[in-house]
């Protein structure tokens, strides 16, 4: 399979699909799918017509099962330089102003959980298999921490974490990691519905949301109600603000425009 095609990016409607294409490698991670990856994101915010970004893995089998592990595949690091690749994924995603929904259809372990953690709701077949297995083999879920910790219950991630056993959908969802389990047969659908439930909505509204919410969350109290304060006076000037307010009086849908 030739470097280019590992991963593809595929617009459908206002969503842009993110899918790593990799089946007979469970969709592992190497150098290449992490640059893939970060092109689609940095693809689907050039695009003012896509609303929401949609990321899964190709196939039946596996959403992610983390980092290629085989000599000369993705587990391979140049200390040399200050960030690592995978790192700057996670940065990227977790600074994007465009919503993100994760399509978990299968195998989900140690990078594959990061990247689940990179978008902001989740969805998984019921018999998907979550874990951290990389005690296993020496190393620590390090980067894929500086997200989780703030999604599931400590007693649970410290767990997962030690012990690196595999747990059920059933599980990551009570965890909080996940929004919805269906079946198998009914992910696709699952999808649709929330792409729908986002797409209708105010990107103008989204984007500066995202945008606040990852900057109250290193905030005291007194620093994040002024600080919201400015958005909401600032968000209320926007275009799409005065459009939807005159939509809800007109009683119609709104048209937005996202500025």
């Amino acid at each position: 399979m030739s470097d280019e095609k590992l991963v593809l990016q595929e617009k459908r409607g206002h969503a842009f699909w993110i899918t790593i294409n990799r089946p007979d490698k469970r969709n592992a991670l190497n150098a290449t799918v992490i640059a893939g990856l970060a092109d689609g994101y940095r693809r689907a915010h050039q695009d003012d017509d896509v609303r929401v970004i949609v990321l899964t893995g190709a196939g039946e089998k596996a959403f992610c099962a983390g980092m290629d592990l085989q000599p000369g595949g993705g587990f391979a690091y140049d200390l040399s330089r200050p960030n690592l690749d995978f790192a700057d994924l996670l940065r990227l995603a977790h600074n994007a102003t465009k919503p993100a929904i994760a399509r978990v259809n299968g195998v989900c372990m140690a990078g594959g959980i990061g990247l689940l953690c990179m978008t902001d709701l989740a969805v998984a077949s019921s018999d998907a298999v979550f874990g951290l297995p990389e005690v296993k083999v020496g190393v620590y879920p390090m980067q894929v921490l500086s997200l989780l910790q703030s999604m599931v219950p400590e007693r649970i991630l410290r767990e997962w974490c030690i012990t690196g056993e595999p747990f059920a959908a059933a599980d990551a969802r009570e965890a909080g990691l996940l929004n919805y389990v269906t079946p198998a047969a009914e992910l696709d659908a699952k999808i649709e519905w929330l792409i729908a439930r986002i797409a209708d909505k105010s990107p103008t509204a989204i984007r500066r949301g995202k945008y606040a919410t990852h900057r109250l969350a290193s905030m005291s109290f007194d620093q994040a109600i002024a600080y919201a304060e400015a958005q909401i006076a600032t968000l209320s000037m926007t275009q799409d603000a005065r459009e939807g307010m005159a939509a809800f009086v007109e009683k119609r849908k709104p048209k937005w425009t996202g500025k």
